[in-house]
């Protein structure tokens, strides 16, 4: 490999994507060589990025980041193939705008509600009441550090079973729906 090359072609020229190269490191005066196929380069940070299939694993792959100044030796062990090496890549499918836009307002909004759930002024317990809650009912709010569950009923700190009132009269919610709370809130308080 030519150092005067090396210097003046860009790196995704000299280490072209979707190669299986081998590549010797100089890491602290000792040779360490790496295989695997080319993932990408960047010519910014002078690096290359190998990926590596895995065996015997449920992970798929490792991921090297490589500063291209340590690499002493390469060589190609299966070039790419001759359409990838031309450009022709896999065609991507189209993509909608619009279509774009909403999934963006849609990823806001559960963000956003998301937020909402959280108060900064409850114990980590009660956040954790809060949250079980939430999952069990979908109609879970805060009201200052009390936790409203289905505006009916409301759980108050130290978030206890014994914490838990019905404040609605006649909202459809009875004592039934009370010790649903309670067995929530107890089963929280034990995890």
């Amino acid at each position: 490999m030519a150092a005067a090359t090396t210097q003046t072609l860009p790196l995704s020229s000299i280490y072209p994507i979707n190669t299986l190269m081998e590549l010797t490191l100089n890491n602290n005066n000792s040779k360490e060589v790496t295989t695997g196929t080319i993932y990408c380069t960047d010519e910014v940070s002078n690096t290359i990025v190998l990926k590596k299939s895995l065996v015997h694993t449920t992970l798929t792959s490792e991921i090297t980041v490589i500063n291209a100044a340590v690499v002493t030796d390469r060589r190609i062990i299966t070039p790419a193939a001759e359409d990838e090496k031309e450009g022709e890549k896999t065609v991507l499918p189209n993509v909608s705008r619009r279509m774009v836009e909403e999934r963006e307002r849609r990823a806001i909004k559960l963000m956003e509600e998301s937020f909402s759930h959280v108060n900064q002024q409850a114990s980590p317990e009660g956040q954790k009441i809060f949250d079980k809650l939430l999952k069990a009912c979908n109609e879970v709010s805060w009201r200052g550090e009390s936790i409203i569950v289905l505006g009916e009923i409301r759980v108050d700190p130290p978030y206890t079973s014994n914490d838990c009132v019905l404040i609605g009269k006649g909202g459809g919610l009875d004592g039934h729906s009370l010790e649903r709370v309670k067995n929530i809130v107890n089963a929280a308080a034990v995890k």
